[in-house]
């Protein structure tokens, strides 16, 4: 498994971007393949991206996510360009997914739009034209381009798209038109159900079986579990409350849990609602244990049809810089 193990920097960025860069090179060395960043406020996903290739020039790089609403198709094609080319023997992994109306609309002041799963369909065409070097004019319902063209020579490793999908229109999308799908926050146990929507896409598109590929964050931490229980609640809430996350998680098994914390937040009761997040949702969602347990936590997802797991390590203990470094290994050993 470790041939095709990454690693996510989103789980511990807030502390910084140069811890970004010793986490890359530590994974190197351990042989790990990719590294991955997230983006909403922290950060800047490709700058961290670019430290991170000079740090570790032998991991592929991706982006986990970034917004479509805050980076034009252009703006995208860019990044992930300029990265290929400072890498061309990496794979790009150019991650990207309709976010939430809080990240878009309060935090960057740009509106969060209507049906996402069409605008996804419709900047996923736009950019892998752009990537693959024609000049795109589009009217579409969502963008509108006159001779756009990305201004650089790839050479015939082109960056790839990976889609962040939860639900089955989603899903469906990134069976047609993406190289790969990104999977978070959920239960090794409901990898299987979403693994076949994507098959099921890729052969009524006409696709070869496998085209897209199935990486997914696996949350784990090599710490102890009690210690760790208020903050994988608290973690688990922050992803529940919103629709997208909640809907998974109660096709996941965790119908009871999603809609307790639903009600109690309807009522202003917050307290209550982080409390409705249950031992069982923690121990399937965020993982924190022995080495060995952590193993056998990510052999779980690779056994259900992961093809590349990735380590979103949690770094919760008065050492977090320990706790990232022993989760790393434990994987590795």
């Amino acid at each position: 498994m470790l041939d095709n193990l990454g690693v996510t920097f989103a789980g511990f960025s807030p502390l910084g971007p140069i811890r970004a860069t010793e986490v890359a090179r530590l994974a190197a060395d351990l042989g790990y393949r990719s590294y991955w960043t997230a983006e909403a406020s922290g950060p800047e996903s490709f700058a961290v991206l670019a430290a991170c290739g000079a740090a570790a020039p032998e991991l592929d790089l991706g982006t986990g996510i970034v917004p479509i609403q805050i980076r034009s198709p252009l703006l995208a094609a860019m990044g992930a360009a300029t990265l290929q080319a400072l890498h061309p023997e990496r794979r790009i992994l150019l991650g990207v997914g309709i976010s939430t109306p809080p990240i878009t609309e309060r935090w960057h002041g740009v509106p969060y739009g209507e049906r996402p799963v069409a605008r996804m369909a419709e900047y996923l065409r736009i950019v892998r034209a752009l990537l693959d070097g024609e000049r795109v004019s589009c009217e579409g319902p969502f963008w509108h381009l006159r001779g756009a063209q990305l201004g650089m020579r790839l050479g015939q490793q082109k960056p790839q798209l990976v889609v962040a999908a939860l639900n089955p229109k989603m899903l469906r999308v990134a069976g047609r038109l993406a190289d790969g799908v990104l999977l978070n926050y959920l239960p090794a146990n409901h990898v299987p159900n979403l693994v076949a929507t994507v098959r099921e896409a890729e052969a009524a598109a006409g696709r070869t079986p496998g085209s897209c590929r199935i990486w997914a964050y696996v949350h784990a931490g090599v710490a102890d579990p009690e210690a760790a229980v208020d903050r994988a609640r608290r973690d688990i809430f922050g992803y529940a409350s919103a629709q997208g996350y909640g809907n998974m998680m109660i096709a996941a098994g965790y119908g009871d849990e999603i809609n307790e914390l639903r009600a109690a937040m309807a009522s202003g009761d917050r307290d209550a609602a982080v409390a409705a997040v249950s031992q069982r949702m923690i121990d399937a969602i965020d993982f924190v244990g022995t080495p060995e347990g952590v193993r056998s936590y990510f052999d779980a997802y690779a056994e259900a049809g992961v093809d590349e797991p990735v380590l979103m390590p949690l770094p919760w203990g008065e050492d977090r810089m320990g706790v990232i470094s022993d989760t790393l290994a434990a994987l590795a050993g």
